[in-house]
């Protein structure tokens, strides 16, 4: 279980820190250029796009680090949390935007973020 615990961390902390760099270092209509499904950030401010960025690098880091460095290791399930609240936004978007596929896929993300947060609590 541990193991699958670090895996299923790490590919998260790798997607969450990709994709929060994007969103904080590029503008909103670049990263809407890139794939239809990330056409929401232009329903966004630029600040509030570069927030959810902010939240998603530092979601990644606190999925790791804390474990990794043994350093207050109870702030993991409480990142895995943070970062599953984020996708539960994300769901709610996708839905109001009429993207149910792509809202399963956040779905997927936010089962992922939840079983790293029970299973590291």
């Amino acid at each position: 279980m541990d193991t699958a615990l670090w895996v299923v961390a790490w590919l998260l902390a790798v997607m969450y820190l990709v994709s929060g760099v994007g969103k904080l270092f590029l503008r909103r209509e670049k990263i809407a250029g890139v794939a239809s499904a990330a056409g929401w950030v232009l329903d966004f401010s630029p600040g509030t796009v570069k927030f959810i960025g902010l939240v998603e690098i530092l979601g990644a880091a606190g999925l790791i680090l804390p474990a990794l460095l043994d350093v207050v290791p109870e702030l993991v399930p409480l990142a895995a949390l943070g970062l599953a609240l984020v996708m539960a936004g994300a769901v709610v978007v996708r839905l109001r935007r009429r993207e149910p596929l792509v809202a399963l896929l956040d779905l997927g993300y936010l089962a992922l973020c939840a079983f790293v947060a029970i299973g590291r609590a």
